[in-house]
């Protein structure tokens, strides 16, 4: 990442390349909402992908499953979301603006560093108040806040209509849920044997108070969740967490080509970690706006299917074969946010080429949103068009492939330098005579010429 990037930067790119729009700009917007646009598809596609075949299909002990976003309300009740899934909400006396109260410390500390120094994750609601009184912590705007209390972030709504009344549901706070209320039916209808995970990825939603970080905390989001069931006796946790933890560094680094310089592992407090959990680490990524947690991991013992074992009634047990023993297995987290990954996609690969007066979005290339752009070197020439364009059909049964036949070649260049793309090529004169074209690499800019019979292998070979 770009030492002197921010997020004004990276938020405007976004939406003139069509990553990222704010969703219903045409009606204002709406508060930590947004849409992705043809770019950010693509790349939320490849993320996507990415993570199930490293994290799933590669692996002989994980399954995947895919559940509703409405489950039974009974779920969240169980799982403690509808009485303590909260965020400590402060109000602007004089806007009524809401914001979260442990934000406005942290926003304070950073300001004042030095003045009061205390771990903003370990405080308590009460002692966050006194906090903010202390140092009589204001809103944004510079005016005086209420109090801090609890607020419930998991949404609201209701299906149908039984006896006259509707029926109230939620929109899920998390993917896992629906992991563990569906252990039971993956362990009857499969072969998996303890250790065994269970992955998912889906939306998510949370009622945010926060505004103003972009894509990294918004209502509705992308989860990509596994619950990894073992028995403590057989396996020590220990050894389990940290193979995972490898395991997710080894992803972001090796596989996403972020920079390890701007990542670090954060262990949760005594206090901060939730009741349930053993041990807790964040990895966190270095985001314009600092350091925040990019990808969790937990071990949550057996909490999870107790909880629903005593509210449903039902056994979600695991029954050892060999000793015909029933026992409720324990459970290590790794719980990761897809918008927050394309966030921080975003960020390291961003650079600013001042030797060639060029941004250039330096994506691995097997992650970028386009592996290749073709272009005819005149759009005005039916022989070019033609032959540009048999190639590009080719390719297209390979890779990720654009088209572009606007204004001259230097600034297609440019374009796809800042889309991502990492190689063009270009159909020019030489090709009609020789069958050859151009391949330009986006992060040196350097062009070989490529038989065109070999120019599948060519790219292959680049890509990865």
């Amino acid at each position: 990442m770009s030492e002197e990037l921010t997020l004004e930067t990276l938020v405007a790119l976004a939406k003139r390349r069509g990553f990222v729009y704010p969703t219903s700009e045409i009606y204002g917007g709406l508060a930590s909402s947004y849409d992705y646009g043809p770019l950010g598809v693509e790349l939320l596609r490849n993320i996507r992908s990415l993570w199930w075949r490293e994290m799933v299909n590669k692996r002989f002990d994980m399954v995947g499953i895919d559940s509703q976003i409405l489950l039974h309300p009974q779920t969240w009740v169980a799982s403690g979301h509808v009485s303590s899934f909260t965020d400590p909400l402060v109000e602007d006396k004089v806007t009524n603006q809401r914001y979260r109260a442990d934000h406005l410390i942290e926003a304070w500390i950073a300001q004042n560093a030095g003045v009061d120094d205390v771990v903003v994750e370990e405080l308590t609601v009460p002692e966050m108040a006194e906090f903010i009184a202390k140092h009589q912590i204001t809103s944004p705007d510079g005016n005086e806040v209420t109090p801090p209390r609890e607020f419930n972030i998991l949404f609201e709504t209701a299906i149908g209509v039984i006896a006259g009344e509707k029926s109230k549901v939620y929109l899920r706070g998390e993917t896992a849920q629906g992991i563990f209320s569906n252990f039971k039916q993956v362990l009857d209808s499969t072969r998996v044997k303890l250790p065994f995970g269970i992955a998912q990825i889906g939306k998510s939603f949370r009622n945010e108070i926060t505004t103003g970080q972009f894509v990294f905390r918004t209502l509705e989001f992308e989860q990509a969740e596994i619950e990894y069931f073992f028995d403590p006796r057989e396996t020590d946790w220990r050894d389990l967490f940290a193979q995972w933890q490898a395991a997710m560094w080894s992803f972001v680094v090796d596989k996403l080509g972020v920079n390890p310089d701007n990542l670090r592992w954060r262990q949760h407090t005594d206090k901060e970690r939730s009741h349930y959990s053993e041990d807790t680490y964040d990895l966190d990524y270095n985001f314009p706006f600092g350091f925040k947690e990019l990808w969790g991991i937990a071990y949550r013992t057996d909490y999870d299917l107790r909880q629903h074992i005593e509210h449903s009634g039902k056994k979600l047990e695991y029954l050892n074969q060999t000793s015909g023993e029933r026992f409720v297995p324990h459970v290590i987290e790794p719980a990761l946010g897809i918008n927050r990954v394309f966030l921080m996609l975003l960020a390291d690969a961003y650079w600013e080429d001042t030797a060639n007066n060029r941004t250039v979005l330096r994506f691995k290339p097997s992650l970028a949103p386009y592996k290749v752009a073709v272009f005819p070197l005149l759009k005005n020439k039916p022989d070019l068009v033609a032959k540009a364009e048999a190639i590009f059909a080719d390719l297209t049964d390979h890779f990720a492939t654009t088209w572009d036949e606007r204004g001259n070649i230097g600034k297609r260049y440019y374009y796809q330098d800042e889309i991502g793309t990492p190689f063009c090529v270009t159909v020019d004169f030489d090709t009609l005579a020789d069958n050859t074209v151009t391949v330009r690499d986006r992060d040196t800019t350097e062009q070989v010429r490529v038989n065109v019979d070999q120019l599948v292998t060519y790219l292959r070979e680049q890509i990865g």
